[in-house]
């Protein structure tokens, strides 16, 4: 399907892009990088609270090669300002700044913009530095800033707004096994083609007994009773089924397991329904490690995956410790599983000990998981010994490491190094007052951006960005506007009292269903032979590579990218993957691609379309010189 959707793309490319009536420009590069800049001023200029005033010296404490007259001085006071941007999208935003209060630790910025708090830890900095504060999503018109200083004073002398320098996304899909089987290289093979072009579609099924609820109404497969609600009502909504299956092995323990069917689900999803599976795994510990047997079975309501302060983590890798065995014991009857599925033939997108340093704090005892409730040292080396216990000691190589990162100060001290891991991922669960919409009480449906952008850098762009956990799923005008390309979603399952999939509270249908049925989203039905995919298996065009002119005295149909005499998801893709490719043309004459009418092919000529597509109340209009 994609494949034939880019022949397509590219008889558009050579019809309708280039035209002696149009003129093609290509975005700013980086030798032009003051074209980017849309706002830029000396601090002491902008908007300071009541009581602050310039500052040429910190008391005693000279800072030389400031601009201007001086320099603001924030101590828990703040200043503001507003910027006009020409378009919706991200935007860069950097500071010229010192921070001369302590030299040991950091110091907590915040800048709240239109509503959104921004946050950027602050080091030692006793001369002037330009320290870039993230990319942030800004509206086409007026936004809204204030600087104030959260934990810590600091120093600032210019302030600099710019069009973000967004890296290209293209993955080699060389993975970190170089013993992987041949069908786990076709599924990152397929998984590196598809990142920045489309997000896969994923689900996370229940664990355990599965729900207690019955099947949908007039249900009648052949799986466990309670596994497929999730799904069926995925299909029964959007009439389409995730592409991507999430599967935890939470019972594959040594204390209270039982074979709940999860290997068997595993090997039907990928062999018998085509589907990607990804694997998880909240692994127990008895509660009461010091006075545990090894080998007892101990029942559930004596065990847990959270903090345990009788269990040593760094422990967990020393041989011939308590904690060494019973990790080993873990690993083996893991193992053992995988192994099953190996034999089948399957890969499996691999995420054991996820979400890192989720609530660590910097005390032990403060973590969600035991995992990570000693600090980033004690969690890297257990990854590694994960690692190659399976590969080495096991054979394991059908598995594509996923390291599971929950964003804090410090996240990069717990990844455990480009050798053990292929994917790079975030679990989105809704935070209220984290928003760019300026909304509350309602699904939180921002892409992330900053997010999504901190991890491409943290792997200096050579590892894949997914979403391995989340509740609400990112609106596709957000994803587009803000150029989050996560590699896939997989929604969280519901549980009665949280609903993370069919709750309002949590996704809006409408919102869900526009992302499941656009073409930038990758569904079951979807997927081609995963298992023997072959790298570059598309065909690209570049959209400024046309000698052909349009004809200006076409009759133009607005939306009809593609010139077929109907609009529909195809258009979509074709003016998608134009913009992506960096061309956006000055009509001079009437284009079926300017939806808007206002003369430019750009984003926001795609969000009119694609909601024009899932049939919301706006009208395609088309540029005319003459009116």
């Amino acid at each position: 399907m994609i494949n034939k959707l880019k022949k397509i793309l590219s008889l558009f490319s050579a019809a309708a892009l280039t035209a002696t009536a149009c003129a093609v420009t290509v975005p700013v590069t980086a030798e032009d990088a003051e074209s980017n800049v849309i706002f830029h001023d000396e601090c002491e200029n902008l908007e300071l609270a009541d009581g602050m005033e310039v500052w040429t010296s910190v008391y005693d404490k000279q800072l030389p090669g400031y601009s201007g007259e001086g320099f603001v001085y924030v101590r828990g006071d703040s200043f503001s300002f507003t910027v006009e941007a020409p378009e919706d999208g991200l935007y860069d935003l950097n500071f010229r700044c010192a921070q001369l209060e302590t030299t040991e630790g950091l110091r907590l910025q915040t800048v709240n913009v239109n509503g959104k708090k921004l946050e950027k830890w602050l080091p030692y900095l006793n001369e002037w530095t330009d320290v870039n504060f993230g990319r942030v999503r800004l509206n086409k018109g007026e936004n809204n800033f204030e600087v104030t200083g959260s934990w810590g004073y600091a120093e600032y002398d210019t302030v600099t707004v710019s069009k973000a320098k967004v890296p290209e996304l293209n993955i080699e899909p060389t993975l970190s096994d170089k013993n992987a089987t041949k069908e786990t290289q076709g599924l990152m093979n397929y998984l590196c083609d598809m990142y920045g072009n489309h997000i896969i579609s994923g689900q996370q099924e229940i664990y355990g007994n599965g729900h207690t609820k019955d099947q949908p109404a007039g249900y009648s497969g052949k799986y466990l009773q309670g596994y497929e609600s999730e799904f069926e009502w995925i299909h029964d909504n959007f009439g389409v089924y995730p592409a991507i299956r999430g599967f935890d092995y939470q019972n594959v323990n040594p204390l209270y397991g039982w074979d709940d069917g999860t290997t068997e689900r595993i090997i039907e999803w990928a062999n018998e329904r085509n589907g990607i599976p990804t694997v998880c795994q909240h692994i127990s510990l008895p509660t009461d490690f010091d006075n545990y047997t090894l080998g007892d079975e101990v029942d559930w309501s004596s065990a847990s995956y959270k903090p345990n302060s009788s269990f040593s983590v760094k422990n967990a890798t020393i041989e011939g410790t308590k904690e060494y065995e019973y990790t080993m014991l873990c690993i083996d009857l893991l193992a053992q599983e995988l192994l099953k599925i190996q034999d089948a033939g399957i890969p499996v997108i691999f995420r054991p000990y996820h979400e890192a340093q989720g609530n660590y704090d910097g005390n032990s005892g403060q973590a969600w998981f035991w995992w990570g409730q000693e600090g980033p040292e004690p969690y890297v080396a257990l990854w590694r010994q994960l690692y190659t216990t399976l590969t080495e000691k096991y054979g394991l190589h059908n598995l594509i490491w996923e390291f599971n990162s929950y964003l804090l100060n410090g996240y990069e001290d717990w990844y455990p190094g480009d050798e053990y891991v292929d994917i790079v991922g975030f679990d989105k669960y809704n935070c209220i007052y984290n928003r760019t919409d300026g909304l509350s009480d309602c699904p939180n449906e921002d892409a992330i951006s900053d997010t999504f952008y901190k991890l491409v850098d943290l792997t200096n762009n050579t590892k894949l960005v997914s979403m391995p956990e989340n509740d609400t799923v990112p609106s596709l005008e957000n994803m587009l506007i803000e150029k989050a390309n996560w590699l896939y979603f997989c929604i969280w399952y519901d549980n009665g009292s949280e609903n993370f999939l069919s709750g309002t509270n949590k996704n809006n249908p409408d919102t869900l269903k526009e992302v499941y049925q656009s073409d930038y989203c990758i569904t079951l039905d979807e997927l081609p032979d995963w298992k023997n995919y072959e790298y570059g298996n598309t065909e690209t065009t570049d959209p400024t590579d046309s000698t052909e002119e349009t004809n200006p005295d076409i009759d133009f149909v607005p939306g009809d990218v593609n010139s077929d005499e109907s609009v529909n998801v195809i258009d979509s893709i074709a003016l998608r993957r134009t913009l992506e490719a960096g061309v956006f043309i000055d009509a001079l004459y009437a284009s079926a691609s300017d939806t808007n009418g206002n003369g430019i092919v750009e984003i926001a000529d795609l969000v009119l379309l694609n909601q024009w597509l899932v049939g919301k109340d706006v009208e395609l209009t088309y540029y005319n010189p003459e009116v």
